[in-house]
């Protein structure tokens, strides 16, 4: 199944650096490490394979894409030996890049865009193409009329620019017949408009912000603090980042979004938000790598008090990179098998999922691979494409 991958914000180095590892597989220059559709659990024959992905995307900065990869070579982020084996396929991907449309008028960039995608999807004669956002977090938008009715939003689209960037690309997506999959936590498909026209194109949908970090472990230690039954009184962290990711969450209104969703997961695991919040501070010389350190004060039997620290120090890229593979290919496989509207099977990988689910990481594993196994009987049951092939 020969699906098409088309990354908004394509330039970028979580972008780059999915882009370097599906080649690097492909051509059999790296391990799958990371990829948990790669685990037994996971490996769905329903899944299109690494190989058969296709990418393309926009990104409103012009670097070319070799340079961006010798660049996060560098920095130690990719395998300078895998840029340099890879130059004649990224090439090929820089072919298919496109710059971010713009004008005054959303409705006219919104058919820019569906133009491309559908245009990618002639050319490679693809089944399916995935829309994944891994652009910049944007600030939470102001409340707006036209965000709760699909007509409404057609109305004002027409007129003006009534969505966000992230939402933007949701409609267009949906318009053209493409999933999408928000990795950052901007609104996409989040409001009742634009998941009305989702519903309405018969296609899925997942987000939102990729779990790749300290937010991953919380997901992990909060339910050992409830499964115990120890009261948790503080949980404050302190996330240093640079980058752009880490420039960009300089500002106030896109920081605000991201720590929100960063703290979303104690409240729901533990039933309650104990005292503390997360700050995201922007530090240049560290590059792609983040650091991040928590402290948590917590009571056990008789009030005894007691705490925990831990610090995480990684390179987001290098985290966030082979979960947008694994994204890309399961949400394909939900459009293969006729799943419409949200993905919340898919929480595992997100900090702010979608829908009512768990959000502690070993349910959401179980829930993950139940979705896995489904999408098989689903393929085996004979759904169009099955018939079809």
């Amino acid at each position: 199944m020969r699906t098409g991958v088309w990354l908004v914000g394509g330039r970028g180095s979580v972008a780059v650096t999915s882009t370097v590892g599906a080649l690097a597989l492909r051509a059999g220059l790296a391990e799958p490490t990371g990829c948990v559709t790669e685990l037994p659990a996971l490996r769905a024959a329903a899944l299109p394979a690494l190989a058969d992905l296709v990418f393309g995307g926009h990104d409103v900065v012009t670097t070319p894409l070799t340079k961006k990869a010798e660049a996060l070579a560098e920095a130690g982020v990719l395998p300078a030996r895998l840029v340099a084996a890879l130059t004649e396929e990224l090439a090929t991907v820089e072919a298919e890049l496109r710059p971010a449309p713009t004008g005054e008028r959303q409705a006219s960039v919104i058919e820019e865009i569906v133009a491309d995608l559908t245009g990618f999807r002639e050319r490679h004669g693809l089944d399916r193409v995935v829309v994944v956002n891994v652009s910049s977090t944007e600030p939470v938008p102001a409340a707006d009329p036209a965000h709760a009715d699909l007509a409404a939003l057609d109305a004002a689209l027409a007129v003006g620019s009534p969505l966000p960037p992230s939402s933007a690309y949701a409609y267009a997506a949906f318009t053209a017949g493409c999933s999408y999959v928000d990795f950052t936590p901007s609104t996409g498909a989040r409001l009742p408009a634009v998941a009305e026209l989702a519903r309405r194109a018969g296609v899925p949908y997942a987000g939102h912000d990729g779990k790749t970090g300290e937010t991953l472990v919380k997901s992990v230690l909060a339910p050992m603090f409830a499964m115990r039954n120890l009261k948790v009184r503080t949980w404050s962290g302190l996330n240093l980042l640079g980058g752009g990711d880490g420039a960009n969450l300089a500002d106030p209104a896109a920081n605000a979004a991201k720590s929100a969703s960063k703290q979303r997961v104690l409240g729901e695991t533990l039933g309650y938000l104990p005292q503390g919040n997360t700050r995201i501070e922007y530090v240049d010389d560290i590059g792609d790598f983040k650091t991040a350190w928590d402290l948590v004060t917590f009571s056990g039997f008789l009030g005894t008090a007691m705490r925990m620290e831990f610090s995480w120090h990684g390179c987001d890229s290098a985290l966030a990179a082979p979960l947008l593979l694994d994204l890309a290919r399961l949400t394909a496989a939900a459009h293969r098998a006729g799943r419409t509207g949200p993905l919340p099977e898919l929480a595992f990988f997100f900090k702010d999922p979608l829908g009512e689910v768990p959000h502690a990481l070993a349910d959401q594993w179980g829930i993950l691979c139940a979705f896995a196994r489904g999408l098989d009987a689903d393929r085996t049951e004979g759904t169009p494409d099955a018939v079809a092939a």
